[in-house]
């Protein structure tokens, strides 16, 4: 099982770095987010090409048409936050009020329930598995949010499984479809997207997919902006990330659906058998009447 997803964000949602941290910062920069999903939606509709797009909140007020043309195309809608915030930095009010105004926003635009949710940059993390509690409390069904490795944005790195389970907190289950990824000298690596499809050569992705049964994506549209700024004060690390291979980034795309069966988040749960997928328990280990009182008010 291949699942095609987008994280849709503009090029300037830099997650850990001060200029450019909250919403006021983004108000004096460039929106390049039009052009890069025209890309996008061209590749998948030359290819009749399904897939998920985990929307950011924040997009209704500024990029509503894109959100309103991505439903009119039969394309889902998740939510990928209202702010893009980092959640491991977030209070449990603070993230509540992020999550609950971001399903409305989009929930407003395209009529429809959201049912999905994933963390901004995988930043899910084992310490603040309270998220799972208010997921449920929102009405989210599934959730796509582990990295179950450790990475500059947090990870989940002792979550046992590396393909769908069901996930027991306090107050409900969800649907969980952790990240993928698979080792190179005794390490975790992810070859699915963002820089790390970027970077590597299309045959290593190819290898890697042909050999995981099960392998989740994640593309941002400006991973395909082969003239995507660079905020000036990025350290040099920071840079490479943001730029290696993006000439080559949609092509490899192109070739990467028309090689392997691709299925949006909806198909794929579809295709789960749910009642034979290990089962996941996590509740919060806080004072439990404490926690209740904050998430369920």
């Amino acid at each position: 099982m291949k699942i095609l997803t987008f994280d849709v964000e503009e090029w300037f949602h830099i997650l850990d770095h001060d200029t450019i941290k909250n919403e006021n910062s983004w108000n004096n920069l460039n929106y390049r987010l039009d052009s890069n999903i025209d890309k996008v939606l061209e590749v998948l509709q030359r290819n009749n090409q399904k897939a998920t797009f985990f929307c950011l909140g924040w997009l209704t007020k500024n990029h509503s048409h894109i959100i309103k043309r991505l439903d009119s195309l039969g394309y889902e809608v998740a939510t990928h936050s209202d702010l893009h915030q980092l959640v491991y930095e977030q209070k449990i009010s603070e993230f509540d009020l992020d999550l609950e105004r971001s399903i409305k926003s989009l929930e407003d635009i395209i009529g429809k329930k959201v049912r999905a949710y994933r963390a901004p940059g995988f930043s899910l993390k084992e310490d603040n598995r309270w998220v799972f509690d208010i997921l449920v409390k929102y009405g989210i069904e599934i959730d796509c949010s582990i990295f179950p490795a450790k990475r500059a944005h947090g990870g989940f790195h002792t979550f046992p499984h590396m393909e769908p389970v069901i996930i027991e907190s306090n107050h409900g289950k969800l649907k969980e479809f952790p990240m993928s990824m698979d080792r190179i000298l005794l390490k975790n690596i992810v070859y699915s997207g963002g820089g790390y499809f970027r970077f590597f050569p299309y045959k290593i992705i190819r290898y890697f997919m042909h050999k995981s049964s099960y392998s989740m994506t994640y593309f941002h549209p400006h991973d395909f902006d082969e003239h995507r700024p660079v905020i000036d004060d990025l350290s040099p690390i920071r840079k490479f990330k943001a730029t290696v291979g993006l000439k080559q980034a949609l092509e490899k795309m192109e070739l990467l659906i028309k090689e392997f069966e691709f299925l949006d988040l909806e198909e794929a749960v579809k295709r789960v058998n749910w009642d034979k997928v290990n089962v996941v328990s996590l509740p919060e280990r806080r004072n439990i009447q404490r926690l209740n009182r904050q998430i369920l008010g």
